[in-house]
């Protein structure tokens, strides 16, 4: 039997586990505490996740699928299971593909790519180090995480098109899937490191001093920086050896990219266009806290200028459907996370959680709420929802359980933050990353899930001890 075939029937098969263990959940009786609706939110939910991990159909098919399941069953109204579609954030996610696809074709993003090459350039860990570093230096002013992936994401991208990684030609292991994954990941480091990289954050430090938790910049960031500054070294490296660039050693790229520079020339009236849309663009997304400015529309301010400049163009958009695609798949999964949330079913989930762990010393109970919070994770799409929905629940038991309050409290915000790239849509600054092309669905959750391992055990051990001694 030829290969194609064997292989479409392996897929066929896979496709039939998943609708079978779909029916088994949907007909078993509602879990105790549980409404019907929930736990039938939950089958459809978790059996599309289910198809994407055993790589029986992509995100994108799942999501579509899932979202019909919904409707046609009626377990969410339509109202409810077309919200996500509304939601300004994923806007941004979109337009910031849009924007990304105007650094390149400005020659901005070859630039900077060459720039970085022939500084970084000897062998691709080294790129994947300053892509981090880079990441972490700007994240103190980037209140999101995800306008920051909007800025590096153009970035990255240029770096693997430039270095000959594409999607279209089948070269995206070349280099570029390396760059994205390990870029994805440094956001997680970047965010957990500051008070103020993230949009959770300020408000679990908020929630912390409610119940007497002082939680200040300094203090945030002397907590994190003991176990973020290993992961900086750990997680480029890790991703190196599980999710290995074709090219490894690039010895002759510096010199080859100082050549494209001067064949290039000085910087072009596009470039200057590029880059003063881009830099005003940053500059409002930092001061839109302060400001009160919506970062959708700042996005949708800068898209509108290349356009007007004839940067980005219709045309342009038409080759753009990995953007409408992610729209669809993280919309629809969004909105089902949400409704979970909204039905009670991750309260119930943190409830038993915090009921198992109950009599236990306060370091079994510690190192067992961390651990669930973190594999909670795989259920939420908004880092945000989940620690409104469980950062008071857990820190109470802990307390209770005689763990550090203190300890407790730093260790949930910081797992909020590390926690993140366990999923394709475990954060919206991800969806721009997967949404690329360069990775795929089912590689995130391979890859993602051993970093998030690795997150968790040095934060742990090593970030543990840290804590303790400095408190």
């Amino acid at each position: 039997m030829p290969h194609h075939y064997k292989k479409t029937i392996q897929k066929h098969w896979q496709q039939f586990a998943v609708l079978i263990l779909g029916l088994i959940l949907w007909y078993l009786p509602t879990p105790t505490g549980l409404e019907t609706q929930a736990w039938h939110l939950f089958v459809i939910f978790i059996s599309a996740i289910f198809a994407v991990i055993i790589n029986a159909m992509p995100i994108f098919t799942s999501s579509i699928l899932a979202l019909a399941a919904v409707v046609l069953t009626g377990t969410l109204t339509t109202k409810q299971a077309y919200s996500g579609f509304s939601e300004d954030f994923i806007l941004l996610i979109i337009v910031a593909f849009l924007i990304a696809r105007g650094v390149i074709k400005s020659g901005l993003g070859k630039r900077i790519a060459f720039l970085i090459i022939r500084k970084f350039g000897t062998s691709s860990l080294k790129l994947g180090y300053s892509i981090v570093a880079a990441d972490m230096f700007i994240s103190p002013a980037f209140p999101s995480n995800t306008a920051r992936s909007g800025v590096l994401f153009p970035i990255v991208n240029a770096l693997a098109a430039d270095s000959g990684s594409k999607v279209s030609d089948g070269s995206r292991k070349k280099i570029g899937s390396f760059l994205m994954m390990t870029s994805m990941a440094g956001l997680t480091l970047s965010s957990t490191l500051w008070l103020t990289a993230m949009a959770a954050n300020p408000a679990g430090a908020k929630m912390a001093k409610e119940v007497g938790i002082d939680i200040s910049y300094g203090s945030w960031a002397l907590a994190a920086s003991v176990p973020v500054l290993i992961l900086y070294f750990l997680v480029p490296w890790v991703i190196f050896k599980l999710y290995p660039p074709e090219i490894k050693e690039t010895p002759e790229a510096p010199q080859i990219a100082q050549e494209a520079l001067e064949k290039m020339g000085p910087v072009h009236k596009n470039e200057w266009i590029m880059a003063g849309t881009f830099i005003g663009m940053v500059l409002l997304w930092v001061m839109s806290g302060s400001w009160g400015l919506d970062k959708t529309a700042v996005a949708f301010l800068g898209l509108g200028i290349l356009m007007l400049t004839n940067i980005f163009t219709l045309e342009d958009l038409r080759g753009e459907g990995n953007a409408l695609g992610t729209l669809v798949w993280f919309a629809i999964l969004y909105a089902m996370s949400k409704y979970l949330n909204e039905l009670g079913f991750m309260g119930w989930v943190g409830e038993h959680i915090s009921a198992s762990v109950e009599g236990f010393s306060w370091p079994v109970v510690y190192v067992s709420l961390i651990v669930g919070y973190v594999l909670i994770h795989y259920f939420f799409v908004s880092q945000t929802a989940q620690m409104l929905a469980l950062f008071s629940v857990f820190l109470g038991v802990a307390m209770k359980a005689g763990v550090p309050a203190e300890l407790m409290a730093f260790m949930l915000l910081f797992a909020t933050n590390f926690n993140a790239v366990i999923t394709p849509q475990g954060s919206s600054a991800n969806v721009i990353y997967t949404g690329s092309g360069y990775i795929e669905a089912g590689e995130v959750y391979k890859v993602g899930g051993i970093v998030t391992a690795l997150n968790t055990l040095v934060f742990l051990t090593v970030g543990t001890a840290w804590i303790m001694m400095i408190s």
